[in-house]
């Protein structure tokens, strides 16, 4: 199964698919069961040009992992024309409510953070006005730990793998791994730097960005303890954080720094994996429903068809 959107509707419906065909075809993931609820990205940013890219971008990853996923992008606040026919880009308060009056299960929602942030509050408190269903944060996770380690190598800053025993001169002996979200988000990002720090054989600390002194404070911390060439290693997917944030540290430091996680395979693949999670436990009694309304309309369908065809 596959996603399709219609014309004027904030959630897809389901189209049919074609099966992969060979004998290296990639293994046919579970169906999703009829009547299951949308899942919707929930943003926390305004929709533009930079956080549209990287969400319709893991938003295609996802639905390359799970076949048959309903899914839509629900920013947290709006601009101007976001709701005028033909556009594609609705709030998260718009879909809830759309989910409603049209009679579909609540979506499931997805916060894009990798950890705590401000937003979620606000997030949870709209969520409970449409009996929808917030899922946990995408971290911490060794998924996370992966495409920071892989951001860093892009930029020069690690090895690829521990594996490659060749030199990169500029490859950082200490990591600072910043996020945003204050105190609470640097702490649990403090997980993914453990991993983070098992892959690189180096020390990494976790900062906030958006804490004023808590990255300088990480970098004093690393050179103190022996660190000659520190970096930083974005713990931030992109819409949740400003870019500014990320330019200030790099100077305010004077230290190189990785790129944002951005849409790297594994963060959709957190993405859908964070949402078939808590498919069982969402209101089974709306697939039951749900199942039995697609299969009474095709039922009355089938019988419309033969009366029809008896007709003529």
């Amino acid at each position: 199964m596959s996603t399709a959107a219609i014309p004027g509707a904030p959630l897809p419906v389901r189209t049919p698919g074609s099966r992969a065909r060979g004998r290296h075809r990639r293994p046919e993931r579970p169906e999703i069961p009829a009547g299951s609820p949308a899942l919707v990205l929930a943003v926390p940013a305004t929709a533009g040009p930079e956080s549209r890219s990287v969400v319709e971008e893991l938003l295609s990853i996802v639905r390359s992992e799970q076949n048959g996923v309903q899914t839509a992008a629900g920013y947290l606040t709006g601009v101007a024309g976001m709701s005028e026919p033909g556009s594609d880009e609705f709030t998260v308060a718009e879909l809830l409510a759309h989910a409603a009056e049209t009679g579909l299960p609540a979506p499931v929602v997805v916060p894009l953070v990798p950890g705590p942030h401000g937003f979620l509050t606000e997030l949870h408190a709209l969520a409970a006005e449409y009996g929808a269903h917030v899922t946990d944060v995408l971290g911490p996770h060794p998924l996370l730990a992966e495409a920071v380690h892989v951001r860093l190598s892009e930029a020069g800053l690690a090895r690829a793998d521990r594996a490659r025993l060749f030199a990169i001169a500029t490859a950082a002996d200490g990591v600072v791994l910043t996020t945003v979200g204050g105190e609470e988000a640097a702490a649990a990002a403090g997980i993914t730097g453990v991993l983070l720090a098992a892959r690189l054989a180096v020390p990494v600390v976790p900062a906030a960005l958006d804490v004023p002194g808590s990255v300088a404070a990480a970098v004093a911390h690393l050179k103190e303890t022996g660190s000659q060439r520190p970096a930083l290693a974005p713990l931030v997917i992109g819409p949740e954080a400003d870019s500014e944030l990320l330019a200030t540290a790099a100077e305010e430091t004077g230290c190189p720094s990785a790129a944002p996680l951005g849409a790297y395979p594994t963060v959709g693949q957190l993405i859908a994996s964070t949402y078939l999670a808590v498919l069982p436990a969402v209101a089974p009694e709306a697939y039951a429903e749900a199942a039995a309304a697609e299969q009474a309309a095709a039922e009355q369908a089938a019988a419309e068809q033969a009366a029809d065809a008896v007709a003529e």
